[in-house]
């Protein structure tokens, strides 16, 4: 083990994947010697040089086209989208190719590619940087969805990613880059894709969350521990497709639940998992479930930022209600 950044973890997991396989590239807007706007590809294309690293104009669209041609000749691109706010530039590339063609071509097709985007709030970004659009794209068909919450899922998520024969959206939260650090395994890894992680233990509810929700529902189950109540923390790691099992037995065991996510409440995630809990684990529940969301209003100015986006407190207040409820 070693501790590490979320970025550099993220970095990690790309050095290593370009080691093991000429096949893999980086591009994307400034990922060649700048390294990145985050710089999290910092160094690699002095290491691996100009044809496995490189930049690429200011097209989102370009990027998502060079992708899907590419694997048509075995490589495996990881294609940088530089803030998933742009990503409606290059949605048809992500909806109407890259999600279709396994079907297309009757499965004969594959589509590695691997969508890097880095979301989310906390920073104060200029406007649409960091807007939390994982709902679109976890409700197209064929895409996989990944939003890994602390460094060693960020390494090992991503090398699984770059290993995945379907194409992968792989987002990663802006605040956590630098402002996490953890325990990273040494060298070459992968952890499951499809699989969430109780990532703390608990008897009384469950919270679940993703991205960087997680480190607000941990934060807040160290607080309901000081009065008493134990609180799991189910980290989904993958949002789509969400891993069914995960979430049953974490809803079974305590029978209470409140959803937590940083995106805006309406038709997000957390919708979807209260929805599933619903249809399938009703009778395990022993309240309504609880649900904490951003409000549904544009993302702010980064004035208002620290009003609008979720708290542990927030966290605090919806357990305190489920549990309780009568």
């Amino acid at each position: 083990m070693a501790v590490k950044s979320y970025i550099d973890a993220v970095r990690e997991a790309m050095d290593l994947a370009l080691e093991k396989d000429n096949n893999v590239l980086i591009f994307g807007e400034d990922v060649g010697k700048n390294g990145g706007v985050f710089r999290a590809t910092d160094g690699l294309q002095a290491k691996y040089g100009e044809d496995r690293v490189f930049n690429t104009p200011l097209a989102e669209s370009g990027i998502g086209g060079l992708a899907i041609g590419l694997t048509t000749q075995d490589y495996r691109p990881i294609m940088e989208i530089q803030f998933f706010g742009f990503v409606f530039e290059v949605m048809d590339s992500i909806a109407g190719q890259m999600a279709r063609n396994r079907y297309r071509f009757n499965g004969t097709r594959n589509m590695p590619i691997v969508v890097r985007s880095p979301y989310g709030g906390g920073t104060k970004t200029p406007e649409m940087h960091a807007d939390n659009l994982e709902g679109i794209v976890a409700q197209i068909p064929g895409i996989r969805v990944v939003m890994p919450a602390n460094p060693a899922d960020a390494k090992g998520l991503l090398l699984s990613a770059v290993e995945s024969n379907d194409p992968v959206v792989f987002l990663e939260n802006i605040h956590l880059y630098r402002s996490m650090k953890g325990d990273v395994p040494q060298g070459y890894y992968t952890t499951p894709l499809d699989k969430a992680a109780v990532v703390h233990e608990g008897s009384d509810v469950s919270i679940i969350s993703y991205g960087g929700g997680v480190p607000v529902a941990l934060k807040a189950a160290e607080e309901l521990d000081k009065n008493g109540i134990s609180a799991e923390v189910l980290d989904l790691r993958t949002v789509s497709p969400l891993d069914i099992q995960g979430i049953g037995d974490t809803v079974t065991k305590t029978g209470r639940v409140v959803v937590v996510q940083e995106a805006q409440r309406m038709a997000g995630i957390g919708a979807s998992i209260m929805s599933e809990i619903s249809e399938r684990f009703i009778l395990s529940l022993k309240a309504p479930i609880g649900r904490i969301a951003a409000p549904d209003s544009v993302y702010p100015f980064g004035q208002a930022e620290n009003d609008w986006m979720i708290k542990s407190d927030d966290v605090v207040a919806k357990v305190m209600e489920v549990v309780n409820y009568d």
